[in-house]
């Protein structure tokens, strides 16, 4: 009897710690006040840290890393982020429609926008310095590659924000390792691998046509009356002359983005849990419409990334043949880190879902693709063998510096045999004109 007692509360409090799964009916996703804002998480928040990793196989050491980072934090894209909501909430002050925290807001949004002048787009003083952290933790995470004599292939899109992400992890790699033999570009060459404009016209035009799914979604969440009534001593005002969707996600976007910065105001009080919950549930949506593995739009999305997949796996021939240990580190955007992940597969992120009801349950945005993510494939041989074959290589991926689960049989926890994950890969993207006929 005793027994049954101690089995019965151990399972009761199993069940009561056990986090929700993707199949509990009570379970929707969730996202805490800096998740919320999907693309604009600050990487990494360290609530959350840096995972320990899982030592390699006996016997085996990493000599060769194929990257693809996203830029880190930066500022807002468009001067008009910042003009646009200052404006709306200067005419408003006109006619006096503003709460006291509406007048506190403008003069908070004002000193923002003034800050921001030069500035859009660009890297900020947090996103150098994350660059730099992810680069020191490769030289601690494999130190085996990172010493003097090897090369490291540096390769960035055209846009500054993503050149200084570069920049400042090669700086930090050489400042640890001098003797790394470094080589660098970013060109119109580069781009068209590291951000790739998709030819397939049809994926492209049934993304468009599925834009209502989140569209729709959006809609039944779009409730903002919380956030005006403390903005606004007017609503009527606000419905009659005001663009009320528009000031909302202005000023939310500011708000999120505000972790990509050191010294910007905490504009957090100005929505309710529900307000930030559901812009992230509209966002999260819509970013899985855009590039999730999705019948919505006939699977054909992820294949975007073809090109760089292809071109992560020619790279690493080429290091299997190689003497030398080597590095090939990329540098671009969050528009490429998601399709190629879900590409890739990379642990649940490819799953098939047609309920954007359910979707935040099983597949979240933020988990992906926050500033400074990245994709690193870590590739070991046999220590004491001067030649093996290719069936020996074992491949270990990570994202966001997390080891992650692939599409084929591992053969020790997150160590992969390469040969069966090139195969894999292969078949599916020459498989990719054959069944997407364009």
């Amino acid at each position: 009897m005793l027994y049954r007692l101690i089995v019965g509360s151990l399972l009761i409090m199993w069940q009561l710690l056990s986090p929700p799964t993707a199949d509990s009916k009570n379970y929707e996703g969730k996202a805490d006040k800096y998740q919320a804002g999907s693309q604009y998480l600050a990487y990494p928040r360290p609530a959350y840290g840096i995972p320990e990793l899982t030592k390699a196989p006996k016997g085996y050491v990493p000599f060769h890393m194929e990257h693809y980072g996203r830029h880190g934090s930066r500022w807002l894209l468009k001067d008009a982020a910042y003009d646009l909501p200052v404006e709306t909430l200067e005419k408003a002050a006109a006619y006096g429609k503003l709460t006291p925290r509406g007048q506190q807001l403008l003069q908070q949004l004002r000193e923002i926008r003034t800050a921001s002048k030069g500035r859009v787009g660009e890297l900020t003083p947090l996103g150098h310095r994350q660059h730099r952290e992810i680069a020191r933790r490769m030289t601690e995470n494999f130190p085996e590659i990172f010493v003097p004599g090897t090369h490291v292939d540096a390769k960035s899109t055209v846009v500054i924000r993503c050149i200084l992400s570069m920049a400042n992890e090669i700086a930090e790699l050489q400042k640890i390792c001098p003797e790394l033999i470094v080589t660098c570009d970013a060109s119109r060459t580069t781009q068209k691998i590291l951000a790739y404009n998709s030819t397939d016209t049809v994926a492209k035009k049934l993304a468009r046509k599925a834009d209502h799914f989140a569209d729709e979604y959006a809609a039944k969440r779009a409730d903002h009356s919380a956030f005006i009534s403390k903005v606004f001593n007017d609503p009527k005002f606000v419905a009659d002359s005001l663009d009320e969707k528009k000031l909302f996600e202005d000023v939310f976007d500011i708000t999120v983005n505000a972790q990509s910065h050191d010294d910007q105001p905490d504009l957090y009080d100005l929505f309710t849990d529900e307000e930030l919950q559901n812009e992230w549930l509209s966002h999260n949506a819509s970013w899985y419409i855009t590039a999730g593995n999705t019948s919505l739009t006939g699977n054909r999305v992820p294949y975007n990334q073809r090109v760089l997949l292809r071109n992560f796996i020619e790279s690493a021939d080429t290091a299997m043949v190689s003497p030398r240990l080597s590095a090939n580190l990329r540098f671009g955007h969050e528009s490429i880190v998601l399709p190629l992940t879900i590409l890739m597969e990379l642990n649940d992120s490819a799953v098939d879902l047609t309920d954007l009801e359910t979707l935040a349950s099983q597949w979240r945005n933020y988990d992906i693709f926050p500033m400074g993510s990245n994709i690193q494939m870590i590739f070991y041989r046999p220590e004491k063998k001067p030649k093996y074959t290719p069936d020996e290589i074992l491949v270990k991926v990570m994202l966001n510096e997390d080891e992650v689960t692939l599409p084929v049989k591992p053969v020790s926890g997150p160590y992969y045999k390469w040969k069966d994950l090139r195969d894999y890969y292969m078949s599916k993207l020459d498989g990719f004109s054959t069944k997407f006929k364009e």
